[in-house]
Order: structure tokens, then sequence, then C-alpha cells
């Protein structure tokens, strides 16, 4: 039977992509380099080209055209023709079927095979060779959507950056084992958005959850080969559309409807995007898009050597941030998040490679002057990655206005202190405070720090306390993968054990992190599971293990639903004292003129830190008196801020000690708030302290007092954890 001859009119050139416009489709492609395009169509199932259509208009190096008989629903892919010519940077090779940059639905799976390979596999200088096996039946293709979707009254929450709690999770591992949610629902964003789950993120008192890369993602050959997957997704082809593995129904508005339910409980929904390379690795990878489409204008490549990619990332390439082209795509992939899908922000992945114009990183590069200027982009929340793998690519505290920053120090910073070392006290009253060593002298503010003590590249929380040593043989890669440097502490004894003192100092310690992290000032990140105990055996880099070792275990023990109770009240108490969440720096001096500064630092005596005791390599003991009655600051309204006077103390050391409280002429009342000593965070005892009496700092605990003012009732929700 002949195949059916459909129309093809000239089209336009913008905006790229595959759109439907109601009447028909309008197809554009950028290549710079191509000599032809042709434009491959495929039947329902995307195994078997049903049309080819020359793409014969080309404008401004855009390769476009229109077919009025196309509809949604449409299954297509590329063929780029131009010389295969590694040596001078281009891998063109019409045999392989490429992706469009653009699309918005990618249909799979990518079946392994060498035909997806541009150069012979196996052969000495192998890549120097095209292969000319098709890869159609292999490949991934794109599908033509209709964008259309009742919004109704969604609003975003823009929750200001001081209020903002962050919960990093997965998409699948987060709701896959879920008891509450409906099988056909687990592990999809129709999972994420079901009841039980979104009551325990309102419950735990989450703003914004951000989610583990959900762009379309390849999981690499050797990965596949045995048995494991790219279970973290780090490894993006397609930055329009989300990856269809973790949705129930097929359809991209199932994303939609899991941002606009998560937005109808204001929690916000951000997106942790790679943008910094791609799936198609370094001149060994194969051909699935970019490569195919236009080599030398997509990838960095070596300046004299463009047979080979220049590799900031340690994924084999980096994208050229240096062409227009590759700056328009990524912007336009940013404006379409936010746009048509309504997400709130975004975490860069490896963020100083997107920095990187010529070799250092400039952060006045072209890409922050972009997103600066732009007028969707600039006002939705912005999280940068500040390093990457390329010399000088450690850029803590060296991003522009605007931006705020995985914290790095922070996190090493406590850590290091929790574990026992000396030496750390100073470290630690920076990170505590916002870090102004860092972001205030370019006149940013302590909400630019995201802290974080765990997030999904380490330790969990439960093994930060249980390993001293990494645990990653089951990635295949004879434990060589991950980080060696860990900081963390096992408490006496590796991995599980029966040793109930142990298991006690280990649930403290887990008290001691969580409550610095969320009642310090900046922005505090959740790890998902850690309020819940989940541990992955030590296993510091499961980026590859998509199973029960990565996925959240909700059948929880009396232990560990006493330790999630006491994560809320955490948060609770966050909320509740506007002195942990200050819009600027403390100033450690007398701002109002009442004779008291809005932070001092105290010694166990209840005097000032002197300045030899802050360099005491043996010090592991301090307090922050925090003066919440003279915050200078005011709300939305203008109104003053004002909180109790609050006391933290934080003992790292073997031994319990007495820390003075600070004198008062009023003789005032102190209540422990959270005591990490106790079993459930809080004192038992309904004891309260006096000021010129000593608290006693139990050994490796953290305190907060608060200052009673009067004899008046607990507030409702200050209830402690039982």
């Amino acid at each position: 039977m002949a195949k059916q001859t459909l129309a093809v009119w000239r089209g336009r050139s913008y905006p790229l992509g595959a759109t439907w416009d109601g009447e028909g489709v309008n197809f554009a492609l950028f290549s710079e380099h191509a000599e032809a395009v042709e434009l491959c169509l495929f039947d329902g199932r995307g195994r078997r080209i049903i049309q080819t259509v020359p793409v014969r208009w080309q404008t401004d190096q855009v390769w476009h055209c229109y077919l009025p008989e196309a509809h949604p629903g449409m299954i297509y892919g590329y063929r780029v023709y131009g010389p295969y010519d590694p040596l001078s940077g281009h891998r063109f090779n019409p045999k392989k079927l490429v992706l469009d940059p653009y699309a918005r639905h990618v249909v799979g799976p990518l079946r392994w095979n060498d035909a997806v390979f541009g150069y012979r596999v196996g052969q000495s200088q192998a890549d120097l060779l095209a292969d000319r096996r098709d890869s159609a039946s292999c490949m991934l293709k794109a599908k033509v959507v209709d964008t259309a979707f009742t919004w109704g009254d969604d609003r975003p929450p823009r929750t200001p950056w001081h209020d903002t709690i962050i919960y990093e999770l997965h998409v699948k591992g987060f709701t896959c084992q879920h008891p509450d949610v409906p099988p056909a629902l687990r592990g999809t964003y129709a999972g994420l958005a079901s009841s039980p789950v979104v009551e325990h993120l309102k419950r735990l008192g989450i703003t914004a959850v951000e989610l583990m890369p959900v762009h379309a993602f390849v999981d690499d050959r050797h990965l596949v080969e045995n048995g494991l997957r790219n279970y973290w997704g780090y490894n993006s082809i397609g930055f329009f559309a989300p990856d269809m593995r973790y949705s129930a129904s097929g359809h991209i508005n199932e994303f939609k409807t899991m941002v606009k339910r998560l937005h109808s409980e204001g929690i916000e929904v951000i997106l942790d995007v790679v943008y910094n390379h791609t799936a198609e690795g370094n001149h060994l990878g194969p051909t699935l898009c970019f490569r195919g489409i236009d080599n030398a204008a997509y990838y960095r490549l070596e300046e004299h050597q463009p047979r080979y990619y220049r590799d900031y990332t340690g994924c084999g390439n980096t994208l050229n941030m240096r062409h227009p082209r590759v700056l328009q795509l990524i912007m336009d992939s940013l404006r379409y998040w936010v746009q048509e899908m309504h997400v709130d922000g975004f975490r860069f992945d490896l963020a100083s490679a997107l920095a990187r114009e010529l070799h250092a990183v400039d952060r006045l590069g072209a890409f922050f002057d972009i997103i600066h200027q732009d007028p969707v982009l600039s006002q939705v929340k912005l999280i940068a990655e500040p390093w990457d793998l390329g010399e000088g690519g450690y850029q803590v505290g060296n991003f522009p206005i605007g931006w705020t920053e995985w914290n790095g120090r922070y996190r090493d910073s406590l850590r290091a202190y929790w574990k026992g070392d000396g030496g750390f006290i100073g470290e630690l009253a920076y990170r505590l405070t916002g870090s102004s060593d860092l972001y205030e002298r370019g006149g940013r503010r302590p909400y630019a720090s995201i802290n974080f003590v765990t997030c999904h590249d380490g330790f969990t929380l439960q093994d930060l306390v249980s390993y001293n040593h990494k645990r990653n043989d089951a990635n295949c890669e004879a434990n060589r993968d991950g980080e060696n440097h860990n900081l963390s502490w096992n408490c006496g004894e590796e991995g599980p054990t029966r040793n109930l003192h142990i298991q006690s100092l280990r649930d403290q310690q887990k008290r001691n992190f969580l409550s610095t992290l969320l009642l310090s000032q900046g922005v505090p990140m959740l790890l998902a599971g850690d309020e819940l105990g989940h541990t992955q055996q030590g296993n510091n880099n499961a980026y590859c293990q998509d199973s029960p070792l990565t996925w959240i275990n909700w059948d929880l023990t009396k232990d560990q639903q006493g330790f999630l109770q006491f994560v809320r009240y955490l948060i609770r108490l966050r909320k509740r004292h506007p002195a942990f969440r200050r819009r600027d720096f403390f100033q450690g001096r007398d701002i109002q003129g009442l004779g008291v500064k809005d932070v001092t630092w105290l010694a166990p005596s209840g005097r000032e830190m002197t300045n030899d005791e802050w360099h005491q390599s043996f010090a592991r003991c301090l307090g922050l008196f925090l003066a919440g009655n003279v915050i200078e600051e005011e709300d939305d309204r203008g109104r003053p801020v004002r909180d109790n006077i609050l006391l933290l103390l934080f003992n790292a050391h073997h031994e319990e000690i007495s820390f003075a409280i600070p004198p008062n002429p009023e003789k005032a009342r102190w209540e422990a708030e959270v005591d990490t000593a106790f079993t459930n965070g809080r004192r038992d005892d309904g004891r309260y302290f006096y000021s010129g009496e000593s608290y006693p700092l139990k050994a490796r605990s953290f305190v907060l007092l608060k200052h009673l003012r009067s004899q008046a009732p607990r507030e409702p929700g200050d209830e402690p954890p039982s």
C-alpha cells in the first residue's frame, strides 16, 4: 500500500520545537553546520517510520516546516546531514535518528545497541569512523503535545526565602513503598500529589519540595548491562519533557496536576536541573540528540583537539554556554517550566560549569546576566550547586545577588563539630548565623545560604551517625566510587548494632544535627527520609540503586515515630521564632541603645567569648545569646518583629559541662524548649532555670532556652513531642 503524502508548508523558524496551533504543527530545529534535515514521522507506537519529510526551509540557521495535517500525539524524530569529521568537531550521521532538543514529551525506551553510536564500536580509533547502521528502532522519539490545561485559580505560593523550608526528594523513591498511596500511583507524580503524601509534608511543615531531576533522562549502558539504573537522573537528554517513568497516566498533564495540588496546600515546587552536560557522554558516547544535530555548536570542544570534549562535569561533556543558541535552549527551557508547568524555582546542578565562558568561572557570565534581567526567571527561586569539577570550580559564596547556594561549608562544619573535632567553634559561629563571611560582603542576605547536613549525594542522616566508611559495593565499582571524606562518626560501632548505648547516642546525634540545622540562620534543607530514619546501609553514592535500598520505608518503629514527631516540633519552633528567620545579618553590637547586643557569643562561664577562647583547639562548647526583643526588622506590613530572648547551648564534648546562664536584673526564668540529651528532645522534668544558675549541659547535646516574660501558659502547638 502506498504511503500517504502529507501536505508540507514553509512554516516558521520560531518557536523552536514542535508547536501545535490548533490546526497543524510547526517544526523548527536549530543546526548551524547541517547540510540537510529530514523529519521522520512514526506510527502510533513509535516503532515504524511512516513518512519522511525533507525540511527544505532554513532561516537564521533554523530548519523549519509546517504540517497542516499533523496533530498532538504524533511521534517524530530527525535525521541531520552534514560532515562526519570528528577531527574538526563534526559528528553528523544521518543513519542516527536524533531527538528534538525541544521535545515536550519523550517516548521510549532507549534500547541499547551498537547502532545508537555514531561510530564503529570496538574498532581502533573507533570514533573516527562513521557507523552506517540505522538507529531508529532503538531510539527515543518525541511526541507532539497539546499544552492546554485548566489551571483554574492556581497561584505560586511565593514563600519568602527567609520563611522557606526545603525538602529534597526523589519522585519515585519517596512514594513507591507508601502503604496509603494507591498501588497504581506509587512512585509517580500523581502519587506525590496524593492526600497521604501531601498530609505528611504539611504536618512536617515543609514549604517547598525540591525534586531530584525529572527532565527526561537516560540509563547509562554500563549500568543497564549490570542490572542497575541511573536512579538519580543526572543524565538529562530532554530539557522540556518530564520523564514519563514517573507518570501513572502517561500524560504530561499529570505533572501539572501535581504542581497545582501542591500549590493549593502552599507548597512550592523546585526542580533540580542539569544543564551542564547531557547523556551523550564523551567522544565515545552515543548519538542521541545534540551530537548528531550540531556537535560543534552544542558542546565545549578542546580548542586544539576538537575531537575531544572539554569536561568540567565529570560526565564526559559540557554544554557550550558561549553559543547564543545553547543559551537560548536553556532559557527557553527554564521559562517553559515556569510559565507552562508553573514550577517555582530551580536548583542548578554543578552551576559553576554554567559560568565558564572561557576557562575560568565568570560570576558575571552571560548566563547570569540573562537570568538577572529576565522578567520571569529573575522572580523565581534560584539555587546554585556552587561547584564543578574543573579548576577553580569551587565557588561557594561567589554567586551573584539573586542567587542562593547549597552551602557546602555549612554541611562540613556541622559534621566536623558534632563528630567531636576540635577547633571548629569559630567556623560553627559563622554557619549558625547565616555565613556572613561568605555572603554579606557581596550584598546578599542570610537566606543566600541553603543550609544542609545531608542531601541525595552522600550518607543519609541515619548512616552519617552509623558508618565511618562508605559501603558502595552494590554499585559494581569495587567501592571506588563515592566520597571518602564524609566527616561521619559511627558512635563506636560500624553499621547496625544491638548495643543500646550506641543506639541512644546515634539518636541523640541525629537530634543534634537537625536541631542545629533548623535553628540556624539561612534556609534549611532536609533530605527526604531523614525524619523517618531512612538508611542506605552505608552506601553514600546510591545513584544507580533503584531498589528498596533507596526507596523510603514508611513502616516506622516506635523510636522512628518519636523522632518524626521531634522534627515536626523543631520546624514549629523555627516558624514561631522570627529570631531564627532573619532577613538581615546580626551586627554583634548594641543597635538600639539599650545596652544589649543583638547577638552575643558566650563561654561556659556565661561571659562573652574572648579572642583567646575562640582559638582554643580543645574548645567544643559554645553559647549563642539571641536578643529577640531587639530585632531591627519589620514584617511585610511594616510592623516591628519581636521575639523572646533565646539562648542556644552547644556541647560536642564527650563530658557534661555546667553552662552558666547569663545574669539578668529581672532574675528571669528560662525554659528548655529543646534538650537533645532527652529521648524526646525536651526535658521531661518540667524544671525551670534562672539567670545566674548553671545549666547541666550533657555530653554531646544541644539545648535551646527561652526567656519567659510571664507565667503565661504555653502557646498552642508548644507541646513537646511525646
